[in-house]
């Protein structure tokens, strides 16, 4: 089995202009297309079977359209969708419920589109805070934005703080999750202030900026278990995402754990 723990797609109607848009400003190519049929395409191609989507919500105003969007793919043809979530967005123990309503799993927050906002804001911590009451995942993007590369509203050290704030009180292994390898192109600082901490690395987009050397050394040190594959469809292959991984000296339990069993464990499957 294999799950990638982070992908994105929009509804048909905007789908190309989107990820156009997205291509521009960021000065790379997408892999696919960006929308459902697309995925689907890259899943069998790539032998996925579970793809974990997840939306962003820009404006507090898309909360509603957003969420429906994600329960109408959710749970359907090996997709799994979160559920998205603006930090100036009122009632928000009300809305984290709502989106559990709707059998969703979790939520994304993306600090650079939201705002911006910095990570250790409060009303970050609000609702990391409410989502662990709710057990509810929550999939944070970390470290640079390729497309709004400075600043950084969630670098290693802001993180940290984040962390401290929202799990002090915390009595379980959270769920949240520093997605590119717990800060794009800011592994140094990864290593020195967020491995070993209560928290899950996904590897979306990393792989292909990471030296090899410093990937291993951080899985290792952070831990198998806290590691799950990710590629940032449609931005990575998933097919030689999926490669990659198997290739690296790792145990087989190893590589199954970051291949599938950790995200079968976060997704109740």
């Amino acid at each position: 089995m294999t799950i990638d723990f982070h992908a994105h797609i929009f509804p048909d109607k905007i789908a190309e202009k989107t990820i156009h848009s997205m291509e521009k400003q960021a000065g790379i190519n997408a892999f696919y297309p960006g929308c459902l049929s697309g995925l689907k395409q890259s899943m069998k191609e790539g032998e996925i079977d579970y793809s974990v989507v997840l939306p962003v919500v820009t404006k507090p105003a898309q909360f509603e359209s957003i969420n429906r969007f994600a329960a109408g793919i959710n749970g359907k043809d090996g997709i799994f969708s979160f559920g998205g979530i603006h930090p100036d967005n009122e009632d928000i123990p009300e809305k984290l419920a709502y989106i559990r309503s709707l059998g969703l799993k979790g939520i994304k927050l993306h600090p650079d589109y939201q705002g911006p906002t910095y990570i250790d804001d409060s009303r970050y911590i609000r609702i990391l805070k409410e989502c662990i009451r709710q057990d509810l995942c929550c999939v944070i993007h970390a470290g640079m934005d390729v497309g709004i590369p400075v600043p950084i509203h969630c670098p290693p050290d802001r993180a940290y703080l984040m962390l401290n704030e929202v799990l002090k009180d915390c009595r379980k292994d959270s769920k949240i999750i520093l997605a590119h390898m717990g800060g794009h192109m800011q592994w140094e600082l990864v290593e020195k202030m967020l491995v070993g901490q209560n928290v899950y690395f996904d590897l979306a987009y990393s792989i292909k900026e990471i030296d090899r050397n410093t990937l291993l050394r951080i899985i290792k040190k952070h831990g198998t278990k806290r590691i799950l594959f990710a590629t940032d469809f449609p931005w990575s292959s998933q097919k030689e995402s999926v490669r990659f991984v198997k290739s690296l000296p790792l145990p087989q339990n190893d590589i199954d754990d970051i291949l599938y069993r950790n995200g079968a464990g976060l997704l109740g499957l």
